[in-house]
């Protein structure tokens, strides 16, 4: 039996016909295990999640500069705060209701990174340079840093008019699919 046919029996089409990608992700997840370990074990280890760190607080920059909140500071030095560490920060001028949870949220469009470098490197002809170790060792912070933090999920739960609008727009769909056709 092939691969494509075994991989098939167990999993859906869509993760076998993208196999190349996964398999080229695994080192830089479990790399990303050891650097949260170790990072865990002492303070000094947060030089091994600046590369995540500053993907995350640029993409908060970013799509506050995008959807008009008006970002205002960018911190990127890590400063202890109680018993936790904020790695970085960015403060926004304007948050509002239609731009707090693109801006809150952002960081979960850091997890597109390390699929579009593995897409990039996977591609017809691939074969394993040093290069993609270093970019193991890049990619393997954007795990750690993509999911927001508790404070973003509180300021992106001020766009909660935007659960309204979805629900009415889901509610219209599903009733003109109900309705009968002339």
């Amino acid at each position: 039996m092939n691969f494509p046919a075994a991989c098939a029996s167990i999993a859906p089409v869509f993760l076998c016909s993208h196999a190349d990608i996964l398999v080229y992700l695994l080192p830089s997840l479990a790399l990303a295990f050891l650097f949260w370990m170790l990072s865990g074990a002492h303070p000094g280890f947060f030089v091994l999640t600046a590369a995540g760190t500053l993907c995350h607080e640029l993409a908060h920059f970013g799509v506050g500069l995008l959807t008009n909140a008006e970002p205002i500071g960018l911190n990127l030095i890590p400063r202890r705060k109680g018993k936790v560490w904020e790695l970085g920060s960015v403060t926004f001028a304007n948050l509002r209701w239609y731009n707090a949870a693109p801006a809150a949220l952002a960081p979960l469009l850091v997890l597109l990174l390390p699929l579009i470098v593995a897409a990039w490197r996977t591609r017809p002809g691939w074969h394993f340079e040093p290069l993609d170790l270093l970019l193991a060792v890049f990619l393997a912070p954007q795990y750690l840093s993509f999911w927001p933090s508790p404070v973003d999920w509180k300021l992106a739960a001020r766009s909660w008019p935007w659960l309204v609008i979805g629900a009415l727009a889901l509610a219209a769909w599903i009733w003109r699919a109900q309705l009968p056709t002339l």
